[in-house]
């Protein structure tokens, strides 16, 4: 029964809660869904799925993820259930020095063009999980995004929205990805079949790489050796020179080379875990923005239930607070170096934060102080001069916010920006369906899947980068190279400048839910830094509101956007929260009334997530999936 503290979840949700016990998987797209069902329809375990589904991803949401992007995930095993990071975030390549960025004219990392590629990590990553884990061959797992690419799929709205809004830029800049995604000069129609020829080849080709060789896993480590040793690299390596248009507004050469492919590998690590409420939560290290949700679940894990319910003024005021206090820690000490997680975790530090949430909404970047840890704190801006920009983000529609209309609701004004200039309206804001501008200014999104069998094995994954608006189609691949590196500053001494060799902090963050130490949830969602808030809310519902999965997913959500963004061009609305209308209109009015500067999106706009669960005790499992935006699906028997 749900928590009487907590506002009564819907009694008719959007979907069912999936139930069954023989296996059970959740996407972002329905393709996905069902390949990875089939899989485990015909023998093949949660990994197996996993990577078929992820593969199709790639054909089917290529404005959301590509094989040039990068993946994190988080899975257990039926026979280990401990928790573990696989890691597909690839690095900054050698020539990526601030100094080259600064001598090209720029002082942000640019949103779009080959200059913000790190090196592709998906594939190589999906292929090591497949390798340790799964039990299919290469070829196997690879038909279903093969025939989908060569014999086509019917085009989802979304992508179409997409190709639209930045065809000029395709017309004017990008020849090649022209070509791609506008067969014989226009734009698809939703639900017209499209292909793609040279994707589906560099599938192929990966797999005739390990034609010759003796083992299951020697197949695939020629697989793995042929992407960053052979055609691929050499590909990325001879089409990057030529310079092209990025969201700066000016042309670049990249700088990734060959010989950056061939120095990486994906890897495994342990999870990060913290404990809430008798759940153990598994998240990646703070090379990714994860710990930020163990941060806020242990600001809040001790308060009364009633402070913990989204869906209340109290219960959103306390959870924005909590978060702000969460992701300005992200932003002061999370990077790929030495980050001191064990007091950020602690129950001192955790108590000393705690004691920063008050009655009134904060318009401060607030983070913490741990001793011995210094970093030079990046620019925080309210705007950024530069307003042209192709193929830009990761998070969601923006919406601009009239700053006076704010200033008339009685929200305060924003506090002086360190180096920004005076703005007459706030940032643009992330939230609903994938957008992008005429001009190619983009907040695009992610996909995210989750496969459980009825072995016990489970997985949760992030994929991303690489969307058709990132940079220019590589036309012998048939995709495009990833913009992950617009997550660094060029400014020296931050937590997250950018260095060669380094990761950049990803937003990339799925979740492993366990209880007395078995796997009993895999979820996830799209949306740049709104993941983990998004995902909060879901937590706090599941676990302590005790709703159903479907009813979680489904409630109204809202997400603060009161921290520096991840993206292009990293600006932040002081004391803004982004809300769905569903919460209420007294609600937001006391929202206002407390000094947030809320942000209406609309009654379906926020939250892509999608989760599968597992019963240990009884072996039953569940799926539950968004339906904004009509595309996520579960699924299971």
């Amino acid at each position: 029964m749900p928590n009487p503290a907590f506002t009564p979840p819907t009694a008719h949700p959007t979907r069912p809660d999936i139930r069954g016990t023989f296996s059970a998987a959740a996407a972002t797209h329905w393709i996905a869904t069902a390949t990875a069902q089939s899989v485990l329809e015909r023998g093949g375990n949660a990994f197996d799925a996993a990577v078929a589904g992820a593969f199709v991803l790639h054909v089917v949401e290529p404005h959301l993820n590509g094989p040039g992007g990068d993946l994190t995930a988080v899975f257990a095993t039926a026979t280990d259930p401990t928790p573990t990071v696989l890691v597909g975030q690839g690095p900054a390549p050698a020539g990526a020095t601030p100094e080259h960025y600064r001598g090209e004219g720029l002082d942000l990392v640019p949103g779009s063009g080959a200059l913000a590629a790190t090196v592709p990590g998906a594939v190589d990553a999906w292929l090591l999980l497949l390798r340790d884990h799964g039990t299919w061959e290469l070829a196997d797992v690879l038909a279903p995004a093969v025939g989908y690419a060569r014999d086509g799929h019917p085009v989802a709205p979304a992508v179409v929205r997409t190709i639209t809004a930045v065809q000029d830029l395709f017309q004017q800049h990008w020849p090649t990805s022209r070509a791609q995604w506008m067969p014989g000069g226009a734009v698809p129609v939703p639900g017209d079949l499209v292909r793609n020829e040279a994707l589906a080849s560099v599938f192929e080709r990966l797999v005739a790489a390990g034609a010759g060789a003796g083992t299951r896993t020697a197949r695939i480590d020629a697989a793995r050796s042929e992407w960053a040793d052979g055609f691929v690299a050499d590909a990325i390596d001879r089409f990057v020179q030529e310079p092209h248009r990025h969201s700066s507004g000016t042309d670049h050469a990249g700088v990734i080379r060959a010989s950056d492919l061939a120095a990486f590998r994906a890897s495994y690590e342990p999870a990060t875990t913290a404990e809430f409420r008798g759940c153990t939560i598994a998240k990646t290290g703070p090379w990714g923005q994860g710990p930020a949700l163990l941060q806020t679940l242990r600001l809040l894990e001790p308060l009364e239930d009633t402070r913990l319910d989204p869906s209340t003024e109290l219960g959103a005021h306390t959870i924005a607070e909590a978060l702000k206090l969460a992701l300005a820690d992200r932003e002061a000490f999370y990077g790929d170096g030495d980050v001191p997680l064990d007091v950020l975790l602690s129950d001192a530090y955790t108590d000393e934060r705690r004691a920063l949430i008050g009655e009134r909404a904060s318009a401060e970047l607030r983070p913490g102080t741990v001793e011995g840890v210094a970093h030079a704190v990046p620019p925080v801006r309210t705007s950024y001069e530069s307003a042209v920009a192709a193929g830009v983000g990761e998070p969601t529609v923006q919406v601009t916010r009239d700053r006076a209309s704010a200033a008339a609701s009685g929200a305060p004004a924003a506090p002086a920006a360190p180096a920004a200039p005076a703005a007459p309206a706030a940032p643009a804001e992330d939230r609903g369906e994938p957008f992008v501008d005429p001009d190619g200014e983009t907040r695009g999104d992610t996909c995210h899947i989750d496969v459980v069998d009825r072995w016990g094995n489970i997985v949760s994954a992030t994929p991303s980068g690489g969307w058709l608006q990132s940079s220019p189609t590589i036309p012998e691949l048939g995709f495009c190279l990833g913009t992950r590196l617009q997550m660094t500053w060029l400014e020296p001494g931050t937590a997250s400048t950018l260095r060669p060799g380094e990761r950049p902090r990803t937003t990339l963050t799925p979740t492993l839910v366990l209880r007395d130490g078995e796997p009993v949830a895999a979820i996830g969602s799209p949306g740049g830094d709104q993941q983990d808030q998004w995902q909060l809310l879901f937590l706090l519902r599941w676990i302590v509101g005790e709703y159903s999965p479907q009813q979680a997913i489904d409630a109204p959500a809202l997400h603060t956007t009161s921290f520096p963004g991840s993206f292009w061009p990293r600006t932040w609305e002081p004391a803004g929260l982004v809300v769905e209308d569903r919460l209420g209109d007294d609600v937001i009015a006391d929202l206002e009334s407390r000094g947030h500067v809320v942000t209406r999106a609309g009654d379906w706009a926020l939250g892509r997530l999608s989760c599968v669960t597992r019963d240990p005790a009884t072996g039953v499992l569940g799926a539950a999936a968004n339906s904004r935006g009509a595309q996520g699906y579960a699924i299971g028997r």
